[in-house]
Parts: C-alpha cells; structure tokens; sequence
C-alpha cells in the first residue's frame, strides 16, 4: 500500500480526523487518483473497522470516531471524486421514522454507508412517509434506511413501506430497517427488504441488496 494512503488507512482506524486530513492531501498531492484513495485508504479501513466490531475489539464509540475521521477525509475527497468520475456504489436516503427523534444509530449508519461508498441523503429524524416518498421519486434513492429506537415508533415503520407501496414506488427501491427493538421477524412482517442489528451488518446488506436489485 502507497505510504500516504497507508497513514489515512491508520488514522481512520484510530478515529484521527486530521490525520485522515493530512492523508488525503499528501495522496492527491503525490498524484493518486481518488478513486484509489477511496478505495484502498477508506473503503478498506471501514471495512476493518465493521470486522473489529464484529469480533468485540470495537464497540460503539470507537466505530462511532472511526467514522467521523472517515468524514472528515471524505469531505475534502469528494470534489476530486466528481471530477473524475468515480461512481458511487449506490443511493441511499436514511431517517429515523416519524415520531422518534433519536439519531445516534442513524447517523452511524449513514457515516458507515459512506465509508462503504454510497452517497447518503439523511433526512434526520421525526421523518414522515412523504419525505421518503419525496427521497425515491425525486432524489433516485435506490435503498430507504428506516431506523426506530422505540417500540411505539416501530408501526411508523410499517406506515411508510404501506404509504411507498401507494405511491406506486414499492418496486423502485429497497427498504431495510434497524433499531433496538426491530428484529428480522418484524421485517418480514411489515415487508421490508431486510434487517440489521448493527451497523456494520447494515452496510453488508446495503451492499448485497444494490447488486441483487441491478
């Protein structure tokens, strides 16, 4: 692995946001193309990152900075990668469902998501049917990310995969949802595509559900 690439592999995975700063920096000023960078110094790392959570040395926290300095990179990366042309691995549009404003999950998710290579749209929390309905029809979402922490916003889950299928989008888009009280029987009862327990297993099923849709 190229040294510079290699320093904003090692400050991803040790959450050092000037560090992935600096790694992106001296990449493009060593000539690499961004698409390399994303690839080998992010994508790479997040994906170390997930199977360091998986295997307990990694919790929530750490997952959490990891992510964050992954951002940080991303950032200044990302005008280079429209330029060139790198092609995102899919859109997603994520919100925590209407009545719920808890977000900690959620955005870890979408930063996840990121680091994975999607372009994410987060709509926030508290987010009604239409917004997502909106996040399909206008904004070409390809996955809806629904996200609950309670059990009394769990139904607006259901709700909103019932107000997409009404709208006649059901069969553009791929709907998976997470949270603490979600399982997978409940999403095979409300009819979404899939469930994730965590995040890192949210970005593996994001992943296997564009390449099965295409």
């Amino acid at each position: 692995m190229n040294e510079s690439i290699s320093k904003l592999y090692n400050a991803i995975l040790e959450g050092d946001v000037a560090g992935a700063k600096e790694g992106v920096r001296t990449s493009l000023d060593a000539g690499l193309e961004p698409g390399k960078i994303l690839a080998e110094g992010m994508i790479a790392a997040m994906k170390e990152v997930g199977r360091l959570f998986e295997e307990g040395e990694y919790y929530v926290p750490e997952m959490l900075i990891s992510a964050r300095a992954m951002q940080a990179g991303l950032t200044m990366l990302k005008p280079h990668l429209v330029k060139d042309g790198v092609k995102s691995a899919g859109r997603v549009a994520i919100g925590t469902v209407k009545g719920d404003l808890h977000d900690i999950g959620k955005n870890l998710v979408g930063l996840m998501l990121e680091g994975a290579g999607f372009e994410v749209k987060d709509l926030g929390t508290d987010v009604p049917p239409e917004k997502f309905i909106e996040a399909i029809s206008e904004g070409g979402a390809e996955i809806i990310a629904l996200s609950a922490l309670l059990t009394t916003t769990m139904p607006n889950m259901k709700t909103t995969i019932e107000a997409i299928q009404q709208a006649g989008l059901r069969d553009k888009v791929k709907i998976i949802i997470g949270g603490a009280p979600v399982t997978q029987d409940y999403a095979n009862q409300i009819g979404a595509d899939g469930y994730s327990a965590d995040a890192s297993r949210a970005v593996s099923l994001a992943q296997r559900l564009v390449i099965n849709g295409k």
